[in-house]
């Protein structure tokens, strides 16, 4: 009987960590239920669970448990691990900020966890309960909320909302202009049962420009979603560019996902860009500072 529960765990063992490779590094997001399981299980995950399974191994199991373990972790540093050098900062450059806010928090959190007041600030499930408060704090700067989509936009400079495009799933898009730059605010609607390639498609339709643009947004969709491709081709990520440690910015401060991004069109410079963790959210903040 122990030999049989010992080859059970040993046929389980293999059979995990089999198919959870497969589904990150060759299935991914070839349909729809692929990428849910793509995005369930990112690589922390998988270390997380090989570890484990390793507890319930023979010592020889155990051993190939833990270097694979290791060898991911490896992958995983050199994929999500950044250095970069800060450039110097005048105060003509720009300073934006993104955060998701969990329907809880207001720009006077931001402000707060970044010690000073940015030039524009984009927060997603934004209730604006305090909205009236900071607009008789602050009487120079402008506000933006849009209601059904819970986006409020801030901005030390005038705010002129071109466009806002909302689709059938509640993936919303934003162009303002603001600061002499095109914005675009983006939420993508968290959905179990909408693919994640039509929400995507769906925001790049809406793009118009790449030349003077930020796009500051809860994406839902990790860095490496083969869905990012394009806007890969036309915009730098700023946590990539000028970031430093982990790009991921959900869960809770465990690097799991890198769902939240800020990306600047290529004729822009990227200064400085930090992720900044808190546990008002269980998504991090981000910010990036851009040349004028």
């Amino acid at each position: 009987m122990l030999e049989f529960i010992k080859t059970f765990l040993q046929r389980i063992n293999i059979i995990v960590i089999i198919g959870l490779l497969l589904i990150h590094f060759v299935l991914k997001e070839s349909n729809y239920v692929f990428s849910l399981l793509y995005y369930t299980f990112p690589i922390p995950i998988i270390i997380v669970i090989t570890v484990f399974l390793s507890l319930f191994q023979k010592k020889k199991i155990r051993t190939y448990n833990l270097i694979l373990a290791l060898v991911l972790l490896v992958i995983w540093f050199g994929r999500s691990f950044k250095i970069n050098t800060p450039e110097t900062i005048h105060e003509t450059d720009i300073e934006v900020v993104f955060w998701n806010a969990t329907h809880k928090r207001e720009f006077k959190d931001v402000f707060d966890k970044v010690d000073n007041l940015p030039d524009v600030v984009v927060l997603v499930e934004y209730h604006a309960v305090e909205l009236a408060k900071l607009k008789l704090k602050f009487p120079n700067c402008f506000y933006y909320w849009h209601d059904d989509s819970e986006i409020g936009i801030f901005s030390k400079k005038h705010i002129d909302i071109k466009q806002v495009f909302i689709s059938e799933d509640e993936t919303v898009v934003i162009n303002f202009t603001s600061h002499r730059l095109n914005f675009y605010a983006i939420d993508v609607a968290s959905s179990m049962t909408v693919f994640r390639k039509n929400q995507i498609a769906f925001v790049q339709e809406c793009i118009e420009s790449d030349k003077k643009t930020i796009l500051l947004g809860d994406f839902n969709t990790p860095l490496e979603s083969k869905f990012l491709k394009d806007i890969k081709n036309n915009f730098n990520h700023v946590l990539t560019e000028k970031g430093n440690g982990f790009r991921e910015t959900w869960f809770w401060n465990i690097p799991l996902l890198s769902l939240d991004h800020i990306w600047v069109s290529k004729d822009l410079d990227i200064l400085n860009a930090e992720k900044i963790g808190t546990f008002k959210s269980d998504h991090s903040m981000i910010k990036a500072v851009i040349k004028r």
